[in-house]
């Protein structure tokens, strides 16, 4: 009886198998499909992903409820009135149903209406939440695939529009930019999405978080290597971090970093133009690197710090840039240090010397005697000022 049952049911498993559709690695919810939840750096925090909340029927049901009284016949209305071009009632109507009945088999049919009709309206922002909330609630009962798309194509409407009217419809960048975050960690197998971490960053350096567009440069490409967007991005990267070493020029640890990362890319598989600018700003980065390493030694040749310190803190530069732009004049501040230090060292010697037939009782008892005579010092103050009791009785 077992076998039977095991035989039963892995005859239904493969009929299952076989019926159902192919799944899209990285696109379709099931196995496969690669999930983001940290693996973005230089996107937003957890707490700040776009997410759409649930949708509930509101206080005012008489107004903003459904009209009919199954889904089945809501969805009717709602399409005669999108026939109609009554668009806004149609929406509302869409959206009801969605409110009302959100486990009906109507209900994701709905919901890709009422995105659909927002697309229509040129609403790409209004547009791109509802596909939002598809693929965030109805994922299983939706073509996966074809509704990422469609979220894609209203994210690039979005930027376009964007672009033409300078940002005026959106307060700024982060709106859009948030919206490509949003998709790429829904579907972050698709196709486009080297294309939209691309965007990503690009508007990143629009807010001015150019720390930020360096991390999504260097994301894609360590998630695709070997891509178009991927050659692109070291480039866009290379400049990016240039601006933040003109930004941060005493930082010699970023200069370091940056110095490196050049060599590599000149190396990489690049046009000839792009190595171009890798080798000059190389170039820059190195004759940055040797700037702040003079800046830094001139730190130490200061009032606060020890003759010593700014002798060793020349030296070192001078081991690293013996040829650098600031090597002469390294040199002359270094041997006027070491004059002086020669000095220093003869005069302290020479009183050295002179105390050399001081015999050690006399010193001890010179430094007992001052110690008595500021303790009687002290006391003769405290002694002299007037009591607390002396003022009560002379009342």
């Amino acid at each position: 009886m077992k076998v039977k049952i095991c035989l039963f049911s892995l005859l239904v498993f493969s009929a299952m198998f076989l019926t159902a559709e192919p799944l899209q690695p990285g696109l379709s919810p099931g196995p496969g499909v690669k999930y983001a939840t940290d693996a973005y750096p230089g996107f937003d925090s957890e707490d700040e992903i776009v997410k759409p909340s649930k949708k509930t029927p509101g206080w005012f049901r008489w107004f903003s409820g459904p009209k009919m009284d199954t889904a089945a016949e809501q969805l009717v209305w709602a399409e005669e009135l999108d026939a109609q071009d009554k668009f806004w009632r149609a929406a509302r109507a869409y959206d009801a149903l969605v409110k009302e009945w959100p486990t009906a088999p109507e209900a994701p049919e709905a919901q890709l209406k009422l995105a659909e009709l927002k697309e229509r309206e040129g609403d790409y922002i209004d547009a791109c939440e509802e596909y939002r909330y598809l693929l965030d609630f109805f994922s299983a009962k939706c073509n996966y695939a074809k509704v990422v798309e469609s979220d894609f194509a209203m994210c690039e409407k979005m930027r376009e529009e964007g672009k033409t009217i300078m940002f005026f419809r959106f307060a700024n960048t982060v709106d859009v930019r948030r919206a490509y975050e949003a998709l790429v960690l829904r579907a972050p197998g698709a196709a486009f999405v080297p294309g939209a971490m691309l965007t990503i960053a690009e508007l990143r350096e629009d807010e001015g978080k150019l720390e930020r567009a360096v991390e999504v440069y260097e994301n894609l490409r360590n998630l695709h290597p070997g891509t178009v967007e991927a050659r692109t991005a070291m480039h866009r990267e290379a400049k990016v971090r240039m601006r933040l070493i003109d930004e941060h020029s005493y930082n010699r640890g970023r200069i370091r970093d940056t110095i490196n990362f050049l060599k590599l890319a000149v190396r990489s598989d690049c046009t000839i133009s792009e190595r171009s600018d890798y080798v000059a700003w190389l170039e820059e980065a190195r004759k940055a690197l040797d700037t702040a390493t003079y800046i830094g030694s001139k730190f130490y040749d200061s009032r606060t710090r020890t003759r010593r310190s700014a002798i060793n803190a020349y030296k070192l530069y001078l081991e690293d840039y013996p040829e650098g732009e600031h090597a002469a004049e390294a040199r002359a501040r270094l041997e006027e240090l070491e004059a002086e230090s020669a000095v220093a060292a003869a005069a302290e010697a020479a009183t050295t010397e002179e105390n050399a037939f001081e015999p050690p009782w006399l010193h001890d008892y010179m430094a007992e005697r001052e110690a008595r005579e500021a303790a009687a010092a002290s006391q003769a103050l405290e002694d002299n000022r007037p009591k607390w009791y002396y003022l009560w009785l002379a009342k």
